[in-house]
């Protein structure tokens, strides 16, 4: 098979095939690689009316964020299990629509590299530039393709796997009165984050009392959280980021989390992978791994029904306004 030295991609294969009737599996692109064509797929299950809410997982937009793709397949796995016993899961979905993308980059996975096999940077590649100033380098260049964080040629089409995921928020989350998306990656810092737009500039979305919200209702059901909520901009900014761009695109409600998994921890336990690239942003040792791939699916078991049942938590009144004050006050005002 074509794919057959890219585990995470016979996972996927694997876990459409088990899925068989629930899912509706579709190919995005294609990205031709060492002579190998690799598909982008996506996958949707659930009620497919625009009534209903919707929910994305998105996974492996760096190729060498391995775990982002990973923890995304862990998830439809449960999932899968769950359908062939459990009758509330069955209700949820009879009221909302989840969509998967977990391995948006596998020219960059199967090269090993953070960029897709053009040398841009996915995460930099949206038609949107900064208002503010950025990093050097990490806020996204157009110097050349042989340098970390390329943007693409400017006035250049978006590269086809950005293009990919444009196209599946627009169909299946913009299109919706309410939906959330989490994209899944890792490598900065010893925390896990949870980062909301925007990253592009310091000023708060409009919807900053959702997110506001969204975090309080987490943080009073799992109090022993470890997750830091927080907008990207408070971190760095930069250009072309896809949920920005996508984000500001949208009339409706919403909400693009990135989860941002603290890789340098398992650096700092076990120093030597700072020597070889993609421990650098992967759990290397098996009880790491299966501890993480655990660790998320309270987030995601949370995102699910948060979606489901946003008429009941999302602020509206005066309790907008409290919300938003307490949001500003946390996030941009300490």
């Amino acid at each position: 098979m074509p794919e057959k030295n890219l585990p995470e991609l016979i996972t996927l294969k694997r876990l459409i095939d088990e899925g068989g009737r629930h899912l509706e599996v579709g190919t995005s692109c294609t990205v031709a690689m060492d002579g190998r064509q690799f598909p982008v797929y996506t996958i949707a299950l659930g009620n497919p009316s625009p009534d209903v809410p919707a929910l994305g997982f998105f996974g492996g937009i760096h190729g060498l964020e391995r775990i982002g793709t990973q923890v995304v397949l862990s998830f439809m796995e449960s999932l899968l299990a769950r359908l062939r016993w459990d009758a509330t899961l069955h209700q949820q979905l009879e009221s909302m629509r989840l969509v998967f993308m977990p391995l948006v980059n596998p020219g960059g996975m199967w090269q090993a590299t953070r960029c897709n096999p053009q040398g841009v940077d996915l995460m930099r590649n949206a038609p949107l530039s900064a208002i503010e100033k950025v990093p050097f380098m990490l806020g996204g260049q157009r110097y050349s393709h042989h340098l970390p964080w390329y943007r693409g040629a400017d006035g250049a089409p978006m590269e086809p796997e950005s293009r990919a995921v444009c196209e599946i928020v627009e169909r299946e989350l913009l299109s919706r009165q309410f939906s959330m998306a989490l994209d899944c990656h890792s490598g900065f810092g010893l925390r896990d984050r949870i980062w909301f737009p925007h990253a592009h500039t310091k000023t708060p979305i409009p919807h900053l009392a959702d997110i506001g919200a969204l975090e309080e209702l987490f943080s009073t059901a799992y109090p022993n959280h470890n997750y830091v909520f927080e907008p990207q901009s408070r971190q760095y900014r930069t250009h072309g980021d896809l949920w920005d761009y996508l984000y500001l695109n949208g009339s409706n409600v919403f909400l693009p989390l990135t989860l941002e998994m603290g890789s340098w921890l398992w650096v700092k336990k076990n120093p030597r992978q700072i020597f070889d690239r993609i421990a650098i942003f992967n759990p290397t040792a098996r009880h790491r791994l299966q501890r993480v791939l655990r660790r998320h699916l309270i987030l995601f078991d949370f995102l699910m029904r948060a979606a489901s049942s946003h008429g009941r938590w999302t602020p509206e009144g005066m309790a907008r306004k409290v919300q938003h004050r307490r949001a500003l006050a946390q996030w941009y005002h300490s």
